[in-house]
């Protein structure tokens, strides 16, 4: 059979690449895709981008069912479009992917649902916003309502740099559309994981546990990203606290949006802070693989995803199972110097082609692009084009070797104004010698 992902980051030639090696898969399109997507066997971009285009592909070429790795596409409504044309995919509707298109439907939707969640209040005007920060005091978050591409939230520790928050978001506008509103939460202490799973709207099939590492620098400084890389599993989560997870958010979460009359397909990406107490406290909720998660994940995964995401389709998810590589899998994302804000693109990277015929030879690591193409004098040679370039993801016998041999490949690619963290995994590592 033929699939479809839609999609051009690290994420979505994740997917594909995990998609392509079931024996049941002779191809996957990737819609727009990258360089890395260009490279790998059994994969094929599209230069597609539009949903009535996109459309018309799959059914000509009777694709058997498409896969939406980012936000943007589910918050436009694909998946309601596709459905409507007849044709099955992988992905939450409109409605349901409201759940991250808007903060605030979330925050409700958990307090209305008593899902744990931090203290918040939503303002569109930024003089009532100013207030509330002053009556609060800090430090306290800021976060764009709509979405952001994982920039929208601000960790303010100071009033200064709250109030500041609030006229960038509201006044400036600098998340355009995103930033009519903003949630204003408490600020809670503790550890924060990602918690992926797959729901056919009924049943719930939880994916490998894993933690991100969102903020720019070592030592969790900077401002917030997309991510800057990612490891799986994450020992933060016990068997215990796993349970809990799944009975106190996941399970009341795809139950209340059937009750609801929005039933939730696809995957959901719950990012939780567990805190000192053993609490778990969602701080937001995803309708899709997070980014850089799904890089250490989909690389332990043994278990055939094409046949995972058919249960979930056809509302057997119950009858569905998953094996995992029992070894670590850490993912160190590779940006341009300027990312978030303003990257700098168009270096040429160098140091691929050696580690590209390698990892068709192995299973222990593998090179996911995200912002790649081709260009330079002859157009084929590799660039970058964005702001997060690569995820180095390597597996481990324990968490401290999957680092060490992650940032060995890193160290092997190059290309002008490269950046990445040094510390990816520091957290799970500082934990297990602590017990």
């Amino acid at each position: 059979m033929k699939i479809l992902v839609i999609g051009g980051g690290g994420r979505e030639h994740a997917l594909a690449w995990k998609l392509v090696q079931s024996p049941r898969v002779l191809k996957v399109f990737v819609a727009p895709g990258n360089a890395g997507t260009a490279q790998e066997h059994g994969l094929e971009n599209i230069a597609i981008t539009a949903t009535s285009d996109l459309i018309s592909f799959a059914q000509k070429e009777n694709i058997a069912f498409t896969v939406v790795g980012p936000e943007a596409p589910l918050a436009a409504g694909i998946v309601n479009a596709f459905q409507s044309a007849g044709l099955k995919i992988f992905g939450p509707s409109q409605k349901a992917a409201q759940l991250e298109i808007s903060k605030s439907f979330a925050k409700d939707f958990m307090q209305r649902h008593h899902i744990p969640t931090a203290e918040y209040a939503a303002f569109t005007d930024a003089q009532q916003a100013h207030q509330y920060i002053d009556q609060k005091g800090a430090p306290i978050v800021i976060k764009a309502s709509g979405l952001a591409a994982g920039k929208g939230v601000v960790v303010a520790s100071s009033l200064e740099a709250a109030h500041a928050a609030i006229d960038q978001i509201l006044i400036e506008k600098s998340f355009g559309a995103a930033g009519s509103e903003v949630i204003i939460e408490e600020f809670l202490q503790g550890t924060e994981v990602s918690f992926i799973v797959m729901s056919d709207g009924q049943h719930v099939l939880p994916l490998a546990t894993s933690q991100d590492h969102k903020r720019l620098n070592d030592g969790d400084t900077g401002p917030n990203t997309g991510g800057m890389g990612a490891y799986s599993p994450t020992p933060f989560i016990t068997p215990s606290l796993h349970a809990q997870i799944m009975r106190e958010v996941i399970n009341p979460t795809i139950q209340a949006m059937a009750r609801e009359g929005t039933q939730f397909t696809g995957f959901l990406y719950a990012g939780l802070m567990i805190t000192p107490e053993k609490q778990v406290k969602v701080l937001e909720f995803n309708c899709r693989m997070g980014d850089p998660e799904t890089q250490p994940i989909l690389l332990r995964l043994k278990s055939d995803l094409s046949e995972l995401m058919e249960h979930a389709l056809n509302g057997t998810l119950d009858q569905a199972e998953t094996e995992w590589d029992r070894r670590v899998a850490l993912g160190i994302v590779m940006a341009a110097i300027g990312y978030p804000e303003n990257p700098v693109q168009g270096a040429t990277i160098k140091g691929l082609a050696e580690l590209h015929l390698k990892q068709n030879e192995t299973d222990d690591f593998h090179i996911f692009h995200s912002g790649t193409a081709l260009g330079g004098e002859n157009g084929q040679e590799l660039v970058t084009s964005g702001g997060r370039v690569l995820c180095v993801t390597a597996l481990g016998d324990n968490l401290k070797i999957a680092q060490q041999y992650a940032y060995e490949l890193a160290k092997q690619i190059h290309f002008k104004d490269s950046y990445m963290r040094h510390d990816i995994g520091y957290h799970g590592i500082d934990f297990i010698h602590k017990q």
